[in-house]
């Protein structure tokens, strides 16, 4: 009896890998075809990164032939868009240290601070109230439009107990707007020193950009639009505004529990706060990484499997998502993002020009 326990203990390992590789495969097929494409240089050029690549070829192969392969693959996708979804930002913070802070100051934090809160603040009541949106999809909408796109959509979706077609609709609209400021924001610039009416020099632009632009790699093509300094300073920038994800997700979290307790669910035992332990370890790694004991090469390493681990989480949400529920989603959610987008435009260069 107890021999027969013990092999039935030992094969558990083998049949979760049975029931969950066909999935992890597909999703990091998908994954891998993506951070190839993201590097060729019309998708660079575009500030399409992998994320959105990735996510795009799983909302294609999802709507085509995936259903077929459901049956076998379901299993090994839930676990890459929730787990290895959950490892990669914990990881993402390799790409942080806290002398970013220093290298901006604190009238950059600052920026940074106030965007985030007026943006998302915003968002809350322009989705709940003006447009009637429901609470996941406005959540998941404010909270990429304010801090860094996809990854914070895909950050935020646990949180915000996000399905899949809420996350891929949040993320379409930071694929479109940010994509429209890779262009805008340069051609501003430009205009601007035409004509001379604001003193706005190559580190301003690159503040603003950082501050208010939605995907990293948005940032790094607007930036790069105008100079190598301007591009230096919107990165740092941005990884800042990054950096605000974890204490972002904790007072998400705190919010939404005391949204539940005058809801009345506290007597059914859903009222206590639910922390984001992916977040704390975000701040861990972003810690570890500041005290400069990791060899560069562990960190590139580092950073090379998280951007893998995202873009297989992405392509697994992508598989997941029908287009018949994102169109179900209707135009408002593309007109809250559009009016978040003017915001940060406008908002977010005042702003800039006071505080920068």
């Amino acid at each position: 009896m107890n021999t027969l326990s013990a092999s039935s203990l030992a094969s558990l390992p083998w049949q979760w890998l049975r029931r969950t590789t066909p999935g992890l495969a597909l999703s990091t097929a998908l994954a891998l075809s993506a951070l190839y494409l993201a590097q060729l240089p019309w998708f660079s050029q575009h500030g399409l990164s992998a994320l959105t690549v990735a996510i795009v070829l799983g909302l294609l192969l999802g709507n085509t032939v995936y259903p077929r392969w459901a049956p076998i693959t379901t299993p090994g996708v839930a676990l890459s868009k929730q787990q290895l979804l959950r490892t990669g930002i914990v990881l993402y913070g390799l790409r942080l240290t806290f002398q970013d802070i220093a290298q901006v100051g604190w009238a950059g934090v600052a920026l940074d601070a106030l965007v985030l809160a007026s943006t998302f603040g915003l968002a809350c009541v322009l989705g709940l109230r003006l447009f009637g949106l429901d609470k996941r999809t406005t959540l998941l909408i404010g909270a990429g439009s304010s801090i860094c796109g996809a990854a914070a959509v895909l950050a935020t979706a646990p949180v915000a107990k996000g399905r899949a077609q809420d996350v891929a609709v949040a993320i379409a609209t930071v694929v479109v707007f940010g994509t429209v400021g890779t262009f805008l924001y340069p051609a501003l610039y430009q205009w601007n020193a035409a004509h001379g009416w604001l003193a706005i020099n190559a580190q301003h632009y690159g503040l603003y950009v950082g501050a208010t632009v939605h995907e990293v790699a948005q940032v790094v093509a607007a930036g790069a639009a105008v100079s190598p300094e301007a591009t230096n300073t919107a990165v740092i920038a941005k990884m800042v505004r990054v950096m605000m994800l974890a204490p972002f997700l904790l007072l998400l979290s705190a919010a939404m529990a005391r949204s539940l307790r005058k809801e009345g669910a506290a007597a059914a035992g859903a009222g206590g706060i639910s922390i984001p332990w992916f977040a704390l370890g975000f701040v861990a790694v972003a810690g570890i990484n500041s005290l400069g004991i990791l060899p560069a090469s562990v960190v590139r390493l580092g950073v090379e499997l998280d951007n893998l681990l995202l873009a297989i989480a992405m392509a697994a949400l992508g598989l997941t998502t029908h287009w018949q529920a994102v169109r179900a989603a209707g135009i408002k959610p593309l007109l809250l993002a559009a009016l978040l987008f003017a915001w940060l435009l406008g908002v977010g260069g005042l702003l800039t020009y006071w505080l920068g």
